[in-house]
């Protein structure tokens, strides 16, 4: 075989993706300072040298939710992936200009007819059982991958992972596709590489050992309070510069707490007493109050965008007549409002990729988006023959934006003559609940932007039910387009179409906000938090 260059498609991506890295970080991708100035490394002093200074042996990270589990491949939840991004390590990974590089391998090697991808393997890598890292190992793990992760179920269809030898391994696919190394090294549903043993026995909710090769171990997870990792003095970290995910992982800290922190006041309050150092999900009407802490810093990032997802094989709104009604209702500024407080904090724009992503920026659909037109929505359910029948709005008040957002949506609908009732869980539960679609017709979900349209949940039958087959037909075009334009043109067509059946709507596009002790250091901000490489001074 012979290495075959990335296809002229996935440079245009990286190229335009790249510009998403430079909103989100001028620097090194700290992320900015909400007033928008760039930010210096969180916490930086100029007072002392680095090597005068003392540090804690303990971080302490507030989350917003407790995570449903640690098993990144079964998982689309960011506080489960941002914790799990610690103790697991990929085969590829992103680096701070969304580029593919290798982790856990040393190189791949892709065939002429783009079929076969053959993986080499980092020698000597150990888990943190102590066990060497091999091909078993690899292979366990990436088929089960495959299997489990909702994306590789859809976009790597009937694909293998096979040993070639004690240190490498060969992945097989169908059809040449042009995102296939992306996917690998995506944070999304990231498919961490764990002992084969750890695999094999794993049940279908989720592995029960959490093992990997990252730079930190797991300790305890002590149900509702918070999950303890500490640091694993045998590993052995790139000498690279840090990158995004990619680079040095020096560890400095020798131990992590991630707290669950559901309450915003406590959030708030812990992180302004110093009992948390670094908090995730600022409430917005928190932010004047901690923007005026002279111990605080606040970082913000694009985050995503607010979506709602509708129902489309189960219930009422399986009938297309009442997505429309809903679409046709909505006020999305309204709701966006709510949600995020500050006008500043958020846009309005159909697209469910970021403006900034050049290659699939499109306002295709927008004749269906934020149409704030009761009358319309109340001639469609006249149409529809609506009854009064009750319909169920899922959220979760562990993510104040999705619970705001959904009360909003729930009045905009009793106004045009829903009957509209709302049901609220914890995180865990929340999710759970969504996959029995028996038990709702619409949900709003703050969802992170992917790098390619197939990776969004929006087009993932596993998330929200959408099982069509024009929209399988569009996504197999776009991977397989013969140049970016084309790639474009398809997914524009596709976008339109999903806003033509109301199957999901973005509502609008939203900043995260991240508030920092100024005593932390080495903190970055990429597609998660990373605290690998952060410590915090006495």
């Amino acid at each position: 075989m012979k290495l075959k260059k990335i296809n002229v498609l996935v440079t245009a991506l990286i190229l335009s993706i790249a510009l998403v890295a430079c909103t989100k970080d001028n620097s090194n991708n700290k992320g900015t300072e909400a007033s928008g100035t760039a930010s210096p490394s969180a916490g930086a002093s100029a007072s002392s040298p680095a090597e005068q200074k003392e540090y804690k042996n303990e971080l302490h990270i507030a989350l917003t939710a407790q995570p449903p589990t640690l098993d990144s491949a079964v998982t689309v939840s960011s506080v489960a992936l941002d914790t799990a991004g610690n103790i697991f390590e990929q085969l590829y990974t992103l680096n701070a200009a969304y580029e593919p590089v290798p982790v856990l391998a040393e190189s791949v090697e892709t065939s002429a007819d783009g079929l076969t991808y053959t993986f080499k393997l980092r020698q000597g890598v150990k888990f943190h059982n102590g066990k060497e890292m091999t091909s078993e190992d690899v292979v366990a793990s990436m088929n089960r991958w495959l299997v489990t992760s909702s994306r590789a179920k859809v976009l790597l269809t009937n694909a293998k992972f096979e040993a070639v030898d004690t240190y490498s391994v060969k992945l097989t696919i169908e059809k040449p596709a042009s995102d296939v190394l992306i996917l690998i090294a995506s944070q999304a549903q990231f498919p961490s590489i764990m002992p084969k043993e750890i695999v094999e026995s794993a049940p279908a909710e989720g592995v029960t050992e959490y093992i990997g090769t990252g730079p930190y171990k797991f300790q305890e997870w002590k149900q509702d309070q918070y999950i303890h990792l500490v640091r694993n003095n045998d590993y052995q970290s790139s000498q690279e510069t840090a990158s995004g995910f990619y680079g040095k992982k020096e560890a400095p800290t020798e131990n992590l707490f991630f707290h669950f922190v559901t309450d915003h006041a406590t959030r708030i309050a812990g992180v302004k007493t110093g009992e948390y150092d670094i908090a995730d999900a600022i409430p917005i009407e928190n932010y004047d109050e901690l923007a005026a802490d002279k111990n605080l810093e606040l970082l913000s990032f694009p985050g995503g965008a607010l979506t709602a997802f509708l129902n489309t094989s189960e219930g009422l709104l399986a009938d297309v007549k009442y997505r429309q009604a809903i679409l046709a209702a909505l006020n999305n500024e309204e709701i966006m409002l709510a949600s995020f407080a500050k006008p500043e904090l958020y846009s309005l724009a159909p697209g469910y990729l970021g403006a900034n992503q050049v290659q699939w920026a499109t306002d295709a659909g927008k004749e269906y988006y934020n149409q704030a037109d009761p009358e319309k929505a109340k001639q469609l359910l006249k149409e529809a023959g609506y009854k009064g029948e009750e319909i169920t709005l899922l959220t979760t008040k562990d993510y104040a934006e999705m619970y705001a957002a959904t009360l909003v949506i729930q009045e905009q609908l009793r106004q045009v003559g829903f009957n509209v009732k709302v049901d609220n869980y914890d995180f865990p539960t929340f999710l759970e609940t969504k996959n029995d679609r028996s038990k709702w017709d619409l949900f709003v979900a703050s969802t992170g932007y992917q790098l390619t349209p197939p990776q969004l949940l929006a087009v993932n039958p596993d998330w929200a039910g959408l099982n069509d087959d024009k929209v399988k037909a569009a996504l197999a075009a776009i991977r397989g387009a013969a140049t970016p334009e084309d790639a474009k043109k398809e997914w524009e067509t596709l976008q339109g179409y999903l806003y033509e059946i109301g199957s999901s709507t973005v509502i609008g596009h939203y900043n995260g906000i991240v508030a920092v002790n100024k005593a932390v250091e080495n903190f970055e901000l990429f597609e998660a938090p990373i605290v690998w490489n952060a410590k915090i001074a006495k």
